[in-house]
This record gives C-alpha cells, sequence and structure tokens, in this order.
C-alpha cells in the first residue's frame, strides 16, 4: 500500500510535494495509517488533534494517544478541547455541525498561524460510499452524487482511493495501534447505519461494489465537468450580479432546452431544497418568492432576484442625536441658513416641528407616510410599489422618525410635515453619507 500511496501523489498531488502538511489525526484507524504513510514518505507533517469532550474519558484517552503517537515519531502535534456541546446550544446548531465548524476553524487558525501548506484529512473511499448513499437518500443533483472531493482549497484526502479493508489490512501488517471510537457502533447516526447494516449486505452480494463504484463516480465526475462548462455559458447568457445580488432573466433562460434542469444547476449551492416551489416562480406574479436557511429567490417582474437573508433585527431601533448618527448608517444633522436644492440623499427639514432623539429603524408593514408635496397619507408599500422598488431593496430601506412620525424615507422621499415653511425659524440640513 505505500507504493500506492507515493503513487497515488506523484499522480493525483504533486503539489504536495516538498510541503508542510497538517494532519486532522482523531487517533481513529485511518488517520494513524495516514500519519505513518506520509511519515514513511519522508513528508514534514504535524498532527492536529480536537477533543470534543463528548465522551469523557475515552475523549481524553484519545488525545493523549495521539500526542504519544506524535511523540514516537517525533513530530510536532497541536491538541485543543472544546466543549461542544455549550457550543452547539449557543449557536442553536446540533452537535455533529457545532464540531464541524469548531475543527475546521480551529484547523484555519492553525494554518495560518504556523504558516502549514494543506489540511489533510483521512477519509477513505468507504466514507465516499457512505457520503453517496446519505445524498441519494435526501435527495441530490449529479454534483451531490460525485463524492466527497479529493481537494478542497487547502484540504486534501490523499486516501480517497483505499478502502477500509485495505487500510485495515496495511495497520495490521505493520502492527499500528489506534483507537476505536465507541460512538462509531451506535445506529444513531445514518451514516453509522449504513456502515454497520446496510452497505455489508451490499458487498455479500457485490463483492466488485467499491470497484464498481469508483468507476461509477468516474463517469458521474466526467459529467459533472460537462454540466460546469456549459452552465459557465448560460450563466453568460441570463445571469447578472450586482454587488449583493444576482439577477436572473427568465426569458432567456426559457428559451433554453431543460430550463428547469438549468435552473436547479444555477441556484443548486444556495440551501434550496423545495425545487418545485424554485421551478413555479418562473410563471409566478411579481413578489413571491422562496427561501432557503441562507438566501431569497425572489420574482420581480422578468428577473429572478437572489439575495442573502438579512439577518438584522429589523425591530431594532437607534436613538439619532441632534448632531446625527454613524451606526448603522450615518446621518449628517447640521443648521443651515438657506434651502438648497433637495437629493435623494439630503433633506431640508423645519428644527421646531422635530423632537429629539430621533429614531431610525427599518421599515414596516403598515407604516405610513405624507410624501413631499402631497396632501394625503400614503403606505409605504403603496409607495414602494409605485416606485417599482424590488422586495429586496425595500428591505434595505431606513426611516428617520420623530414623535412617531416618518420624517424621511432616507434616499427617497421625505415627508410634508417637515418641510420647511416660511415661518420656519430654524432649518436643519440632514444628509444620508453612504459608505
Amino acid at each position: 500500500m505505500l507504493t500506492r500511496f507515493k503513487k497515488n501523489i506523484e499522480t493525483n498531488f504533486p503539489f504536495l510535494l516538498g510541503k508542510k502538511l497538517l494532519i486532522a489525526c482523531s487517533g481513529g484507524l485511518d488517520s494513524t495509517v495516514l500519519t505513518y504513510l506520509l511519515k514513511q514518505s519522508n513528508y514534514e507533517i504535524a498532527l492536529a488533534h480536537c477533543n470534543f469532550s463528548l465522551r469523557g474519558k475515552e475523549s481524553d484517552g484519545d488525545e493523549m494517544f495521539v500526542i504519544g503517537l506524535a511523540k514516537n515519531l517525533q513530530i510536532p502535534v497541536f491538541a485543543e478541547t472544546f466543549d461542544t456541546k455549550k457550543f452547539a446550544k449557543e449557536h442553536g446548531i446540533s452537535t455533529q455541525m457545532a464540531a464541524r465548524d469548531l475543527r475546521y476553524n480551529w484547523f484555519a487558525e492553525i494554518l495560518n498561524d504556523f504558516k502549514y501548506d494543506y489540511l489533510l484529512t483521512a477519509h477513505q473511499l468507504d466514507d465516499d460510499l457512505e457520503t453517496f448513499f446519505i445524498n441519494l437518500s435526501r435527495g441530490t443533483g449529479l454534483n451531490g452524487l460525485t463524492g466527497i472531493p479529493k481537494e478542497n482549497n487547502k484540504i486534501v484526502r490523499p486516501l480517497l482511493s483505499f478502502s477500509r479493508e485495505e487500510i485495515l489490512k496495511f495497520a495490521e501488517e505493520n502492527h499500528l495501534k489506534w483507537r476505536e471510537d465507541s460512538s462509531n457502533k451506535k445506529t444513531d447516526y445514518l451514516r453509522n447505519k449504513l456502515r454497520l447494516e446496510v452497505l455489508p449486505k451490499f458487498k455479500e452480494s457485490n463483492e466488485s461494489l467499491l470497484k464498481n463504484f469508483r468507476k461509477t463516480q468516474q463517469n458521474l465526475q466526467a459529467s459533472q465537468n460537462l454540466i460546469e462548462d456549459y452552465m459557465a455559458l448560460v450563466y453568460k447568457l441570463a445571469v447578472s450580479k450586482n454587488d449583493d445580488s444576482y439577477k436572473i432573466n427568465i426569458q432567456k433562460l426559457k428559451e433554453l432546452p431543460h430550463t428547469e434542469a438549468l435552473l436547479y444547476e444555477l441556484l443548486n449551492g444556495f440551501g434550496f431544497t423545495e425545487w418545485e416551489d424554485v421551478s413555479n416562480l418562473l410563471d409566478a406574479q411579481t413578489g413571491k418568492q422562496v427561501f432557503s436557511k441562507t438566501h431569497r429567490l425572489l420574482k420581480n417582474r422578468e428577473e429572478l432576484l437572489l439575495t442573502e437573508i438579512d439577518s438584522e433585527n429589523l425591530d431594532e431601533e437607534s436613538l439619532v442625536s441632534e448632531a446625527g448618527i454613524t451606526s448603522p448608517i450615518t446621518l449628517k444633522i447640521a443648521p443651515s441658513k438657506y434651502i438648497g436644492e433637495t437629493e435623494k440623499n439630503l433633506i431640508y427639514v423645519a428644527s421646531e416641528k422635530l423632537n429629539f432623539p430621533l429614531r431610525l429603524r427599518k421599515w414596516r408593514s403598515g407604516d405610513t407616510f405624507q410624501p413631499f408635496g402631497m396632501k394625503g397619507k400614503k403606505k409605504l408599500s403603496k409607495f414602494f410599489k409605485d416606485e417599482k422598488i424590488p422586495l429586496n431593496e425595500k428591505e434595505k430601506i431606513w426611516l428617520l422618525l420623530s414623535g412617531g412620525k416618518i420624517v424621511w424615507v432616507i434616499g427617497h422621499r421625505m415627508d410634508d410635515r417637515f418641510k420647511v415653511a416660511e415661518n420656519t425659524k430654524k432649518i436643519l440640513k440632514i444628509t444620508y453619507l453612504k459608505d
């Protein structure tokens, strides 16, 4: 296996030669074997071990094993203990996700602080097969079936072409010791259930399963490469990018064959799961939208607008002094001897009509104001519609209020009730300074 491993590095990962490599080492079979293979191949390596404090003394034992392994091989080692359950609770995520976030954030710090070139993980062929079935069971596209990538930025997985059986054989032949994670024997998680109950039966019925799977993945990856090349052309034709959003031209997309499949490929990386709802947006009324956990897809006339979901608290208010405010936006308030030309980012108001401190907040459903030059009130929602402002832009709009009344829909229109009159004693100039 050592000879095959060296050949695999030379063929598929030649960029690793002569680099400083950090190994994510749990102390289990796979990462221990990876450590020995790299050490015997004369690479400059170090180990990084995470103690997630989830299995008590067993977790501490894993940490001591990795430290001892590094000492025996005379290589550097980094070990860190995390309160994973506390982190998961504070961030409202699962324990598994918390461990993943803690692990990779810490690895990135080590790479940066100690100038390591790459992080190597010990994912192998059986892991890849399990991931294939997990993605298949949850519903996925072609990209989800191509498996674990061999490399992803600075993360490299040089054992992906080796089976668990091959790795175990190498460990036993070389009399290696490793740690067994007791949680791997529990079938609470889908991956463990597949590993312990489902896939062994597949292997019994087909001795060539892993070999055939490897060939299938190569074919799938080739197909994925073709799709990516085609999608690059589709992107240029139908998609435009602004500072913080993407616009998909519906008409241009519909002129191409397999429109729904193209839409899936364009949006697959943004966390959407309700694909029927996404497809329905193509013919929906303006204003219809679909959400993922991180993004919003909005139908706006002949376009689909893709934006990140604003995580700001829309109910939060800020006080504005007579000098203005610098956060969350910058407003400058200063006396003025005359009325200049009013612009979108500049208004003049009668000082005596204001009650300081003023308040700054995002707009809310039901808000009304009296647009400058009009006698009656108007709902902001109707004003936005008349001004043809799309939903993703509406949510960025701030209001300046005095005594509960809107003084200015910032960047759009001031309220007529606060305008300068003939009897105004003091004029204030309010300027919105964009970043």
